[in-house]
């Protein structure tokens, strides 16, 4: 009998995005991973400014060599999980959902048509069906695009709907007794919208439903995440595919990844990521592509191919520290007085990003390059920034490698978090360049954190924090000193939080009182 335990060794289910019609569903049925098992070789260049390859497996062969990950297909999954024995397969296994058997040309003369519903149903067939044979206790669910909306059609009416059916008793968060975290890559929580045609080319797509596409306008979203018994309550006129109900399936529990790059979505010779716009991965608009409330990161990658999201060290590495990661480092402005001395109509804008030692990535980064910087408010008279801003969420795990350092390996997780603040005045409804610097920023520093992760004699971790502009030496050979540690500010008995002050020299722009807070919080696979 196998069992995870608590080291957050759950099964893998994989939910891929939509593959439209005819030729493209065979594509994606003929691989037998539906897409998970794809990698991608980017080009990087070296110390002497050649270019060199960089590989990235796949998530899958990935979860395989770090977690110690089994993929027991057996020629067929079904027909595997219904022959062994219940609670006799290891729980560390991935498992893909195959919903596009049944519409396949190559498999069928007259092939089913593609419905989300019931692809949200057989999901949950094989969720009940992966959990008795692995005697795990929940599943995590990992989906590209549509897989998403499928994943939350499951949590939000097909569960809820039949546990009803078999207690009698409706619960809109029982979707939790099953699944424990669901990680999605570029899905269009909020429906796709194009930034041409005035509403047009979005009242085409839901009036024909061309190839099924309609399920990513709002009536049909409202159909599929909205369970019978809510309609009362929850009308098509209120509803938002953003907005997950507050009493179902805990919104922490759910991570969303969002691109930033459509340049490299060359779906329809280019035309897609036109049509939809900049600020989106050539698909997906990026205000479309999380769940308000829910964790989230943004990398700059396309909704798929080449540069695709999935395919990504970047994704990678978000997905495993969300799934796995038992430390969550939650970070955020405070204290901000921005533009106290500005003229009107100046606005600022703050580009973030984060990197964590050991990774050749940035695991988050927001950008007025990319089109999704954070905005910061504007300080009037009267109306002071009293609200921190936050800034990211991340997960850490202490069990990741750590470099070794004269022959000890080090104690401490390190992340660096770069800051950039720009601004710019617009005027009339126009940018007004006439005192303008392009590019050049009003203010940036890194922030170098240490954590050390809680031991068996410790509860809780702590954290060591200095800003790149105040250390002489390059940033791998910062030793924390005694002044760089940081207090727990927080009484809470399972949290620790920080504050870090900017820069003296910053304060007379950013505030007397402007800096970041860290917020560290233990976590094991069931929270």
């Amino acid at each position: 009998m196998h069992s995870s335990g608590d080291d957050g060794k759950l099964p893998v289910i994989y939910v891929r995005g939509f593959a439209g019609a005819g030729s493209a569903i065979n594509d994606a049925v003929d691989d037998p991973f539906y897409g998970f098992s794809q990698g991608s070789v980017h080009v990087r260049a070296d110390s002497s400014g050649r270019a060199k390859f960089h590989q990235f497996e796949s998530p899958m062969l990935r979860l395989i060599s770090d977690h110690t990950y089994q993929v027991p297909v057996h020629g067929d999954q079904w027909t595997f999980l219904n022959s062994v024995d219940a609670g006799s397969l290891n729980p560390a296994s991935v498992w893909i959902h195959r919903f596009y058997d049944d519409a396949a040309t190559t498999f069928a003369e007259d092939p089913e048509k593609f419905s989300l519903e019931e692809a949200a149903a057989s999901l949950f067939a094989l969720v009940r069906l992966v959990l008795e044979k692995t005697g795990a206790p929940k599943v995590f669910l990992v989906a590209h695009s549509m897989g998403g909306l499928i994943c939350r059609c499951m949590l939000q009416r097909v569960i809820p709907e039949s546990v009803a059916a078999e207690t009698g008793v409706f619960d809109p968060a029982a979707g939790t007794k099953y699944v424990a975290r669901v990680f999605t890559y570029a899905t269009p929580h909020g429906g796709i919208n194009f930034a041409l045609g005035m509403g047009l080319l979005e009242r085409l797509r839901d009036a024909t439903g061309v190839h099924g596409a309609d399920i990513f306008g709002p009536d049909r979203m409202y159909d599929y995440l909205t369970p019978q018994a809510q309609r009362q309550e929850l009308t098509r006129e209120d509803f938002q595919g953003t907005v997950m109900p507050a009493d179902g399936f805990p919104v922490e529990n759910l991570f969303c990844l969002v691109g930033s790059n459509p340049e490299d979505y060359d779906v329809a010779m280019g035309m897609s990521s036109k049509a939809v716009g900049a600020r989106s991965d050539g698909l997906v608009q990026i205000d479309n592509a999380a769940v308000r409330g829910a964790q989230l990161a943004v990398v700059h990658r396309s909704h798929s191919g080449r540069y695709g999201i999935v395919n990504s060290e970047e994704g990678y590495q978000n997905l495993q520290r969300f799934l796995f990661g038992d430390l969550k480092v939650e970070v955020e402005l405070v204290g901000l007085t921005v533009g106290r001395a500005a003229p009107p109509g100046v606005e600022f804008q703050l580009d973030v990003g984060l990197a964590i030692r050991g990774l050749p990535v940035l695991v988050h980064e927001q950008s007025a390059a990319h089109f999704c910087p954070i905005q910061v408010e504007h300080w009037k008279e009267g109306d002071p920034i009293d609200s921190p801003v936050p800034l990211l969420t991340t997960f850490l795990s202490s069990a990741a490698p750590r470099p070794q350092i004269n022959g000890r390996e080090v104690s401490t997780l390190r992340q660096a978090l770069r800051l950039r603040l720009m601004s710019i005045r617009e005027s009339e409804g126009h940018f007004f360049f006439a005192d303008h610097l392009e590019q050049t920023e009003d203010w940036q520093d890194t922030l170098l954190v240490d954590i050390e992760p809680p031991s068996s004699d410790r509860a809780l971790p702590r954290a060591w924090a200095a800003w790149n502009s105040s250390i002489p030496s390059a940033l791998r050979d910062w030793v924390p000193a005694e002044e760089n540690l940081l207090a727990d500010i927080d009484p809470t008995a399972a949290r620790w939080k920080g504050h870090v002050d900017v820069p003296e020299f910053s304060k007379e722009l950013l505030g007397g009182a402007a800096g970041i807070n860290l917020t560290v919080t233990p976590r094991n696979w069931n929270d």
